[in-house]
């Protein structure tokens, strides 16, 4: 009993201390690589070591709270998307927050190992689409396994004005040019846009996922197969919702 006792204070504690975070960090403005670079400094561990449930929880924490500060320096508190707590904070990493479809196909965590430029082979394409910035996509799809660009940073970009309302539009990977999503797919353009827009970043659906180049790992990474990150599945009351990053799918088809 003394033990839960403990580990609840310790949550308010933490919770404290996530939601003080961005009150004190929106005063000064800083480029979003500087914000990036910051925040992988603050992450401390080795991530293929997080294979136990305390590392998985310490992962999360670090995850909110470079979300707030990611957000905290861009825009109002008021406006920060957060991410869907699990019901079960004991079983972050496990299959109890995801449905009980097929998906998402699992990825072995060797996806991630360090290769030649990060955990890809190469950086990011120099032409990316959308407006993105080169170097926050580099530093998000290559060396980076926590972090994301801020909430709503889509909005910043050409994206909506460049994309085809009308039909289904492909989006490739940032650094290798395939295939990783397809959307709106068994909805329309405004609903996909609204849930984007409720949640910060852009979120798929299983059907709009190419699992042909796409996996998760245990604890909700969404990963390309060469090793790109892409953002996280935080599902909901509807199913599996993949939360991308829109640096890491603006890349040119190859």
């Amino acid at each position: 009993a003394r033990s839960i006792v403990g580990i609840l204070l310790l949550g308010l504690q933490a919770a404290a201390a996530f939601l003080a975070v961005p009150h004190a960090l929106s005063i000064t403005p800083r480029s979003h690589a500087a914000a990036i670079s910051v925040l992988l400094k603050a992450s401390s561990g080795d991530d293929e070591a997080a294979s136990t449930q305390n590392s998985e929880r310490r992962r999360f924490v670090q995850s909110g709270a470079a979300l707030v500060l990611g957000a905290g320096i861009v825009q109002p508190v008021g406006a920060l998307a957060l991410p869907d707590f699990p019901k079960n904070l004991f079983a972050l990493g496990s299959n109890a927050q995801e449905s009980d479809s097929e998906y998402p196909l699992r990825g072995d965590a060797s996806i991630m190992n360090k290769k030649q430029h990060g955990t890809s082979e190469k950086p990011v394409m120099k032409n990316l689409r959308f407006g993105c910035d080169n170097k926050l996509a580099d530093q998000i799809c290559n060396y980076n396994r926590n972090f994301a660009e801020y909430a709503g940073y889509f909005t910043s970009t050409r994206w909506l004005d460049e994309v085809d309302q009308t039909k289904e539009t492909t989006y490739y990977d940032s650094v290798t040019g395939k295939a990783l999503f397809v959307a709106p797919r068994g909805r329309s353009f405004e609903q996909f846009v609204k849930e984007s827009k409720v949640h910060g970043w852009p979120s798929f659906r299983d059907d709009e996922v190419v699992w042909d180049n796409v996996r998760c790992l245990k604890d909700g990474e969404t990963v390309s197969l060469t090793g790109t990150h892409l953002g996280h599945n935080l599902p909901d009351r509807s199913g599996n919702r993949y939360c991308i990053n829109l640096v890491c799918i603006a890349g040119v088809s190859s």
